[in-house]
């Protein structure tokens, strides 16, 4: 006769960390600095939401730099967005990314950082030292520039 105990490990979920890709390695965009990351993450942004409603995106990057994917975050309002760091690193993690640029539209067209921008960036930044993986920059973007965390030497 089978007990509770015994049979309780029928009712457990398994999970299986898988990243699977098409590209090659060396097909993949390589960033070299702010400027190349806001031009990969506006060419992927839908351009009708823009300047209509927030949105937070994660470039995933590996080792050498080159991307491995683009996650979505979060996607709000007309003055805000929520992002949820546990999701922001679940997707890092199981893409196995050791680095990160993270980027969110400002759709007032303003590239000034607010204080909720500011704290994000080092929650994620404390997050990401934690599971060695590391913020390399947060871009805030437009339809026509950026606003660069790393390169003002805010980050």
């Amino acid at each position: 006769m089978e007990t509770q105990e015994s049979s309780s490990w029928k009712t457990v979920c398994e999970i299986d960390l898988v990243y699977k890709t098409k590209v090659k390695s060396s097909e993949r965009p390589h960033i070299t600095s702010s400027r190349c990351a806001y031009h990969l993450i506006r060419d992927c942004w839908d351009p009708g939401k823009i300047e209509f409603l927030e949105q937070f995106k994660v470039l995933l990057l590996n080792q050498s730099n080159r991307v491995l994917g683009i996650y979505q975050a979060s996607s709000g309002g007309i003055t805000g967005t929520v992002v949820d760091i546990r999701l922001l690193f679940a997707a890092a993690l199981k893409a196995g990314a050791v680095g990160l640029i993270i980027a969110h539209n400002h759709p007032s067209g303003t590239l000034i950082p607010s204080n909720p921008d500011k704290q994000i960036t080092r929650k994620i930044a404390q997050a990401g030292e934690l599971l060695d993986i590391k913020l390399l920059d947060h871009i805030i973007i437009t339809s026509e520039s950026y606003y660069s965390f790393a390169d003002q030497g805010a980050l």
